[in-house]
């Protein structure tokens, strides 16, 4: 599809951009996240109908935070049985009748790290606060944030409405938190960064393996949070593995639109200021005395990055790092890519052993975060030893589990690869 100006896909991405911006403009104004967090979703809703046929306006940001005032005016007023929502409403409706309140913020203001330390507020717990920034802030939909944490789309609905409730009843305020406030939200704030990087760079479902859209929104928000946090290592380490893994996305798809694995991408593609400018940035804090999940990651990335063709990977240290990552995150997906690592270092057999244990203790199979892709490595593995039958099952398996069309296609497409 033509993605030029006025058309769906632009349409889209730009609306994915302007909501946080939106968001934060609203919440600035009328104090009220749970209820300008409806309002957005309905202006969004209104420039998604109109936009592709009438043309993106010429200051779209302006357009969409007056349809969401209104709209904020009118869910503000719905509630008629409370005293306290009836004058709110009034209340709201005086703020856009003053001209300082009236205004929108200007093109440079950038609210997207504000509401992400909002939506990490300590009220919430983890998981309601990375549901909630991924709502607000990466602009996720439901169904993509629930198939990033394995649960149901119903139950994500549910958690992201009460995490706006709570929000409200702990009368959390639309700005910077202190010092020692965002010092306690850092570990979230860096998981949400992360998972939306994450669902950018293999995007859960559609026709598109990335969505570049959410992993440069994630760069730029990890890049000001190091910013503001100089000194703090896993804020480094992560924005390194994000540069060091994004350097990699343009030799991801073949000439026609098909997934490369690794080992056979075209390295030149590779992107070289990305790979400098995160190699750098590991190796500023890899010497300290505490090393987190994210820096490990980052230094696996490089070592990636370091190897001139696939043969000249360090997978015995890759292996390695897996061991230590895992005993830091002993979580499905990590004991899953040490099984990768173990292969490429040590052979299938010593993998498929590892991979039998872990199952055997740990179902990664069962697992909704690994159960796609713990058939797609096991195929991988029985390829490795000949077992082509027993392969082309379990990627057929693999495919019917994932929702995205490229990795599907290239899942199919090693099913029916002749021996």
């Amino acid at each position: 599809m033509n993605d030029g100006p006025g058309t769906t896909t632009h349409v889209e991405s730009l609306l994915r951009t302007e909501a946080p911006q939106v968001l934060g403009a609203l919440v600035r104004r009328f104090g009220r996240f749970d209820i300008a967090e409806d309002a957005v979703q309905e202006a969004l809703l209104a420039a998604s109908r109109a936009w592709p046929a009438d043309g993106v306006p010429k200051n779209p940001r302006s357009w969409l935070i007056r349809v969401g005032y209104r709209r904020m005016v009118d869910l503000l007023r719905s509630d008629q049985a409370r005293r306290r929502r009836e004058q709110e409403a009034g209340m709201a409706e005086l703020a856009m009748r003053e001209p300082a309140r009236r205004a929108g913020p200007s093109e440079e203001t950038d609210d997207g790290l504000t509401l992400l330390l909002l939506c990490c507020h300590p009220a919430l717990n983890p998981a309601s606060q990375v549901a909630l920034t991924l709502r607000a802030v990466g602009g996720l939909t439901t169904a993509e944030i629930a198939h990033a944490h394995g649960t149901t789309e119903a139950g994500l609905g549910t958690r992201i409405s009460r995490a706006k409730q709570q929000l409200a009843r702990a009368g959390a305020r639309f700005t910077m938190p202190t010092a020692s406030d965002l010092h306690s939200r850092m570990a979230a704030v860096m998981r949400v960064l992360y998972l939306i990087f994450n669902e950018g760079y293999t995007a859960s479902a559609g026709d598109q393996l990335s969505r570049v859209d959410l992993t440069g929104e994630a760069i730029r928000l990890t890049r000001m949070l190091g910013d503001m946090v100089p000194d703090d290592a896993e804020a480094t380490g992560l924005l390194a593995l994000m540069l060091l893994t994004e350097s990699r996305r343009a030799a991801r798809i073949g000439d026609h639109g098909g997934l490369v694995p690794l080992d056979e991408q075209d390295r030149t593609r590779w992107d070289r200021d990305l790979i400098r400018e995160g190699t750098q940035l590991i190796d500023s804090v890899w010497s300290r005395r505490a090393t987190g999940p994210y820096q490990l990651q980052a230094a696996i990335a490089a070592l990636h990055a370091a190897a001139a063709t696939p043969e000249r990977t360090d997978w015995p240290q890759i292996a390695m790092l897996y061991l230590w990552f895992e005993r830091l995150t002993p979580t499905a997906p990590v004991r899953l890519s040490r099984v990768v690592a173990v292969a490429q270092a040590y052979g299938p057999a010593r993998a498929m052993a590892l991979l039998d244990d872990l199952n055997r203790r740990h179902g990664l199979d069962q697992d909704p975060l690994t159960q796609q892709r713990e058939r797609a490595v096991r195929a991988h593995l029985l390829q490795m030893t000949g077992d082509v039958a027993g392969a082309t099952t379990l990627y057929r398996e693999a495919a019917a589990l994932t929702d995205n069309q490229v990795e599907r296609r290239y899942l199919l497409d090693e099913a029916d690869r002749p021996t």
